[in-house]
């Protein structure tokens, strides 16, 4: 049985149809938007139609941007030889929040899952082969932790290690503020083989 009028439950679908937005959370976004001023609302609905119709892959790292390079490709500040390969534009934008990394990177758009049916051909490997071809220092893996990031991790590690450039992975291990009793062994055993001498 429906509650609402259709307009308002065909919204409520629709919102409903992002990722982790349940019936429930759906319902309060659409009754929010209905409640909004209306020139918020065209604000909204005309920023989530210019960026559909603009947003783009950088031609050189496949991260998203709305012009032919993105800001980071594009500044003469970074490190164009050093290279990280991150799965998705947000372990990007999560690395960028450190303020640390100087390179530039290179967007797979997922990672190897032979379960899923994804392979080598289905992310962006070739892209990143292609960018090797130029002055490139070192390539620093950063694919997750997970099966499928460390298959793709291995993957691009037997592919670049016979051109001579530096390959490296980030550590992994026990998270700032973990109990090790709660940590799994794979963890535990990832932080022992990534121990630093203080």
């Amino acid at each position: 049985m429906n509650y609402y009028s259709s307009q308002i439950s065909k919204l409520i679908e629709e919102l409903s149809r992002l990722p982790g937005i349940g019936a429930k959370t759906a319902g309060r976004l659409a009754f929010h938007i209905i409640n909004m001023p209306q020139d918020q609302v065209n604000n909204l609905s005309q920023a989530i139609t210019a960026a559909k119709q603009n947003v783009r892959y950088c031609s050189n790292c496949y991260t998203l941007t709305d012009s032919e390079l993105c800001p980071i490709c594009s500044s003469e500040k970074r490190n164009q030889h050093i290279i990280m390969v991150v799965e998705n534009p947000r372990d990007l934008a999560a690395y960028e929040k450190t303020g640390k990394f100087e390179g530039v990177y290179h967007v797979l758009h997922g990672a190897i899952s032979p379960m899923l049916g994804i392979g080598p051909d289905d992310i962006k490997l070739k892209e990143l082969i292609q960018r090797l071809q130029g002055d490139v220092e070192e390539v620093i893996i950063a694919t997750n932790s997970s099966l499928e990031g460390e298959t793709t991790a291995m993957y691009i590690s037997k592919l670049i290690k016979p051109t001579g450039i530096k390959v490296s992975r980030i550590a992994s291990g026990v998270p700032v503020g973990g109990d090790l009793e709660y940590i799994d062994e794979v963890t535990l055993l990832r932080a022992l083989e990534g121990r630093v001498e203080l």
